[in-house]
C-alpha cells in the first residue's frame, strides 16, 4: 500500500481540527449512515468546549490508492514537546495559516520544529472566505518566516493551497471564485509533495514511540512510526531503554488507525503509524528492535517542565460537600496514572498530603486540574511558580517569546505594565488600528499578567507566548497581586444586606445566599491590604417602621472566576479550592487572628 505520513501544524485556532474533519468527510472515511460530531478529533470535553487540541491524535484517510496518516498536533505552546516528537513520526507537514491573522508566535514555534526535522512543508491559507482577509500579505509573512528560520531552498519552494475548512472548499488559486466544494487539491498535493516513508519492510525491526497512551485494559502503549521491518502480535522483541539497558517483551496488542477509530491489527510494517502494548513502562524515545539486532535510534528530546504548583488534599471546612474522591491515596493514584500518559509532567511527594506537580505551563497544569475536578476529585492548589535551574553554580530561569496585538490607544499602558515584569521589547509594528509588540519576558513575569492584560486592553488585546530558553536569573520580583482581598471572618450564608454594605470596599466574587467559611476570599479590596469582613450579617428586624421607606438592595454583578483566572489571581499565601461544582479562593491560614499574627511577623 502507498503510505503518506503528514502532520498538521498551526497556531491555536487557525482551523487545524476543522480541516481534519473535512478531509475525513470528503475522503469517504465516514459511511453515509454514520453519525459524527463537529471537530471529531477533539475527543475530550475540554477540547470541545475551548476549541483547542490538547493531545496529538492520529487519523488515517484512504484517498485513491493511498493511505494518508494525518497527525493533528496541539497548537498551544504548553504542548510543544508533543509537536517536536511528532515531527519524528511524519515525512511532511501541512502548515495552516489564517488568511487574516497571518503568522503568529506558535506558527513560528511549530514551523521551526518541522524545518529542523527537515520535513517537506505544504502551506494552506485557511479561512479565505472571511472578511478583511490579507492573502498576499499573509503569503509574504509566511515566506519571510521561512527565511527567518533558515529554511533550505527546497523547503522555501513550498506549494500553496487556499481553503475554507469550515465550508469544505479549496483551490490552487487565491481567486475566491475558483473555490470548489472539494479537498482534492490538498490530497493531491500531499501525494505529490510528501515523500513515501523511507523504511525497509524486510530489514530488522526498528520502532520508536513518540507519544504515549494508556487505558485500563492494555495499560501503557507507545505510539510511533515503524522505521524498518515488520512487527506481529505475539512476537518477542527487545526494547533498548533510555539508560542503554535491554529488556525483552512480548507484543500483546497492535493498534492501527483508520478514520478516527483505533483498530486492533495482527501485523504492521515499515512506514505505518501504530500503537504497541506489552511493556508496562515503555517510554518515549526508547527503541523496539528485533532480538539480536539491538541498535538504538537517536533519543527523542522531551521538553523539561518550566512551572510547578502544589496539589494537596482539600482541608477547607467544606471538604467532602461536592466531591467523592478526597483522600491523599486517591489523588496520588490519579497523578501516577497521568504520568503514564504525559511525559512532560513530573510529580514529587512534598508531604503526606501534598505533591509538587511540574508541567510545561499554566494551561498544561490547569487542564489536569480541570480533568480531575470533572472526575469527582476535590483538591487545593497553590499559586504556580517557575522552576529555577542551577548550572555550574549559576541560577537560570525560563524566558518566553511574547507576541501582543492591542488597540493603538492601549499600547502605552501595556508597555508600562511589562517593564516592571522584566519584559524587553524586540519589535514594534504599528497598524491603522492595532499595534503588534514582540517581547522577551521571564516566565515569572507572565504569571498573573493575562488577567491584567484583559483589563488594560478592555478585552480587545490578543496575547500569545511560547517558551524560548533558560536564561540567567533576574531579580525582578513579580507575580504578586497589587491589591488586597476581602476575607470572610465568619461561617454562614452571605446576605444581600452585608454585601450591599461592602460594595464600596471593592469588587465582590460572591452573590447573596452563598455558603462561606472563615478565611474564604469573597472579594477584591480597593486598597493594597487584606480586610476581614462579615458577609453573613443580616439586618436587625425591629417592630418600628423606619422613616425612609425600606428599599430593595440592588447589587452589582459579582466577578466570575475561571480556573485559569483564579490560579493567576492568588498570591503565595492563598490557595484555590477546586471541587466538581465550584472554585473557591481561600487563605492558607483560615483563622483570622492567627493570620493577623502571621502578617505582623512579616
Amino acid at each position: 500500500m502507498n503510505i503518506r505520513n503528514v502532520a498538521i501544524i498551526a497556531h491555536v485556532d487557525h482551523g487545524k481540527t476543522t480541516l481534519v474533519d473535512e478531509l475525513l468527510k470528503q475522503s469517504g472515511t465516514f459511511r453515509d449512515n454514520e453519525t459524527h460530531d463537529e471537530r471529531v478529533m477533539d475527543s475530550n470535553d475540554i477540547e470541545k468546549e475551548r476549541g483547542i487540541t490538547i493531545l496529538a491524535k492520529t487519523t488515517a484517510v484512504h484517498y485513491k490508492d493511498y493511505k494518508i496518516n494525518i497527525v493533528d498536533t496541539p497548537g498551544h505552546a504548553d504542548f510543544g514537546g508533543e509537536v517536536e516528537r511528532i515531527m519524528h513520526m511524519v515525512d511532511g507537514v501541512i502548515l495552516l495559516v489564517d488568511a487574516r491573522e497571518g503568522t503568529m508566535p506558535q506558527t513560528r514555534f511549530v514551523l521551526k520544529k518541522a524545518l529542523d526535522a527537515n520535513l517537506k512543508p505544504i502551506v494552506v491559507i485557511n479561512k479565505v472566505d472571511r472578511e478583511n482577509v490579507r492573502i498576499n500579505e499573509v503569503i509574504d509573512d509566511v515566506l519571510e518566516l521561512f527565511i527567518d528560520l533558515g529554511a533550505n531552498d527546497e523547503q522555501i519552494d513550498f506549494p500553496v493551497i487556499y481553503a475554507s475548512a469550515l465550508n469544505g472548499t479549496s483551490s490552487y488559486s487565491e481567486d475566491l471564485t475558483t473555490q470548489k466544494h472539494t479537498m482534492d487539491p490538498i490530497f493531491e498535493t500531499i501525494i505529490k509533495t510528501v515523500p513515501a516513508p523511507s523504511g525497509d519492510p524486510t530489514a530488522p525491526l526498528k520502532f520508536q514511540p513518540a507519544l504515549l497512551d494508556y487505558n485500563d485494559y492494555v495499560g501503557r502503549m507507545g505510539i510511533g512510526t515503524i522505521k524498518d521491518g515488520t512487527v506481529k502480535v505475539g512476537q518477542m522483541v527487545s526494547c533498548v531503554r533510555l539508560d542503554g539497558s535491554i529488556k525483552q517483551f512480548r507484543v500483546q496488542k497492535l493498534f492501527g488507525f483508520t478514520g478516527i477509530k483505533r483498530i486492533e491489527i495482527e501485523e504492521a510494517s515499515a512506514g505505518e503509524i501504530v500503537g504497541i502494548s506489552g511493556l508496562p513502562d515503555i517510554s518515549v524515545g526508547e527503541t523496539v528492535c528485533l532480538i539480536g539486532h539491538e541498535e538504538a535510534l537517536p533519543i527523542l528530546k522531551i521538553e523539561e517542565p518550566t512551572l510547578q504548583m502544589t496539589f494537596g488534599v482539600n482541608t477547607s471546612p467544606f471538604a467532602g460537600h461536592d466531591g467523592t474522591l478526597l483522600t491523599a491515596r486517591k489523588i496520588e493514584e490519579r497523578l501516577k496514572k497521568e504520568l503514564e500518559r504525559d511525559v512532560s509532567l513530573r510529580v514529587k511527594q512534598r508531604d503526606a498530603e501534598s505533591w509538587i506537580v511540574s508541567g510545561r505551563g499554566e494551561l498544561h497544569l490547569s487542564i489536569l486540574i480541570e480533568n480531575m475536578r470533572r472526575e469527582g476529585f476535590e483538591l487545593q492548589v497553590s499559586k504556580p511558580e517557575v522552576i529555577i535551574k542551577e548550572i555550574d553554580g549559576i541560577k537560570y530561569e525560563p524566558y518566553e517569546d511574547v507576541l501582543i496585538e492591542c488597540p493603538n490607544e492601549t499600547v502605552g499602558t501595556v508597555i508600562e505594565s511589562l517593564a516592571p515584569r522584566g519584559g524587553v521589547m524586540s519589535n514594534m509594528k504599528a497598524g491603522d488600528t492595532t499595534t503588534k509588540l514582540e517581547y522577551v519576558v521571564p516566565s515569572k513575569g507572565l504569571i498573573g499578567f493575562t488577567n491584567e492584560f484583559i483589563i488594560l486592553t478592555k478585552g480587545y488585546g490578543i496575547i500569545n507566548h511560547t517558551f524560548k530558553e533558560y536564561g540567567p536569573l533576574t531579580n525582578t520580583s513579580v507575580g504578586e497581586r497589587k491589591l488586597g482581598v476581602l476575607v470572610s471572618m465568619e461561617n454562614g450564608k452571605s446576605t444581600s444586606y452585608a454585601l450591599g454594605a461592602l460594595e464600596d470596599r471593592g469588587i465582590m466574587f460572591i452573590e447573596p445566599g452563598v455558603d462561606v467559611y472563615e478565611g474564604m476570599i469573597v472579594g477584591e479590596n480597593n486598597r493594597d491590604n487584606d480586610l476581614a469582613v462579615n458577609v453573613v450579617k443580616s439586618k436587625n428586624l425591629t417592630n418600628t417602621r423606619s422613616a425612609s421607606k425600606d428599599h430593595t438592595v440592588v447589587l452589582k454583578r459579582p466577578k466570575t472566576l475561571t480556573l485559569e483566572i483564579a490560579l493567576d489571581y492568588i498570591n503565595s499565601d492563598e490557595l484555590v479550592e477546586v471541587t466538581p461544582k465550584t472554585f473557591r479562593l481561600r487563605k492558607k491560614i483560615l483563622n483570622t487572628e492567627l493570620r493577623k499574627k502571621e502578617d505582623a511577623k512579616k
